[in-house]
């Protein structure tokens, strides 16, 4: 089976993000006068600002106009945090994608990070020209571990979804690329792979410094 585009998730697999995401949940807690645990936040890192907040309490469910005006703001905090400090590849990701484009096989991103957050990145890092196109919060109504975004990201390149291989580093990332039949490359940088495991991806590597154009043909 011929590889016809790579589905890169964001958060934990293009950057590590965990520390200025963490942070602009506490500010927004401060700002609001919540509680707010680490525990908590670790448990629903990934999620879509819509599940997050109704779940926190800081919203209610169905309010919609209250859920986008509180996750405005918190992605706002979160982007003057990277602006301010700035953001580096994870290991091994400049090199892949290099070797993707010089084989001209096609990349999109696949997210539940809002469509600001990853271009504000890809400016910061000097990564936009590797990308042929972004699959964001915005472009979707069902959060993983639904398949939709994978989906969208696959229609962008017009990719073959039986060839096509995501990369993620979150068990509801893994199910969601076995849910839109896509092969799946889970990295550790967010959560052991003992416990990734449980997902069966179809590979699991520390990082994306053992992963090139070659490896990810030997995933069929």
């Amino acid at each position: 089976m011929p590889l016809s585009a790579v589905i890169f998730d964001f958060d934990g697999v293009v950057i590590d993000s965990h520390e200025a995401h963490e942070r602009s949940w506490f500010m927004l807690a401060e700002e609001l006068g919540q509680t707010l645990t680490r525990e908590t936040f670790v448990s629903t890192f990934g999620q879509r600002n819509e599940s997050i907040l109704p779940f926190l309490g800081w919203a209610e469910e169905g309010d919609a106009a209250g859920i986008q005006l509180l996750g405005d703001r918190k992605e706002s905090l979160y982007r003057e945090i990277l602006r301010a400090d700035g953001i580096q590849p994870l290991p091994g990701v400049v090199a892949l994608l290099e070797d993707l484009k010089a084989n001209d096989i096609p990349c999109a991103i696949g997210t539940s990070t809002p469509r600001a957050n990853v271009e504000c990145v890809l400016e910061l890092t000097g990564l936009g020209g590797f990308f042929h196109d972004i699959a964001a919060s915005e472009d979707v109504s069902r959060g993983k571990p639904d398949p939709e975004v994978f989906l969208k990201a696959a229609a962008k390149l017009g990719a073959d979804l039986a060839s096509c291989v995501v990369i993620e580093d979150a068990h509801v990332g893994i199910r969601a690329a076995k849910a839109a039949g896509m092969k799946s490359l889970a990295v550790t940088t967010t959560h052991p792979a003992e416990s990734l495991e449980k997902e069966a991806p179809d590979r699991i590597e520390a990082s994306l410094e053992t992963v090139d154009v070659l490896f990810l043909r030997g995933l069929w």
